[in-house]
């Protein structure tokens, strides 16, 4: 997968209280993706852009668009990929 493919897979984190809560207690982050998109690619496409393993992917359809939540191994990954996307 390239950096294009990528792009139009992940569209931009979704920031809210609950989120930011998600990153500290189940070292989650959530993005909106594509309404296509596949857990397999998601995390394709997060090791493509941010250089991370997903350890897991949950997706849900919502109102705002279809919601990927990508779990890492650690805490302190997490934290890291959220200050690098400027979500901290």
């Amino acid at each position: 997968m390239n950096t294009t493919q990528a792009t139009r897979i992940i569209l931009r984190p979704y920031i809210t209280e609950k989120t930011f809560s998600l990153i500290e207690k189940d070292n989650r982050i959530c993005f909106i993706v594509d309404r296509e998109a596949s857990k397999t690619s998601i995390k394709e496409a997060i090791k493509t852009l941010y250089a991370e393993d997903a350890i897991d992917v949950n997706t849900a359809r919502t109102i705002s668009g279809k919601k990927a939540f990508v779990k890492f191994e650690s805490l302190e990954k997490a934290r890291d990929l959220a200050t690098k996307i400027g979500m901290l």
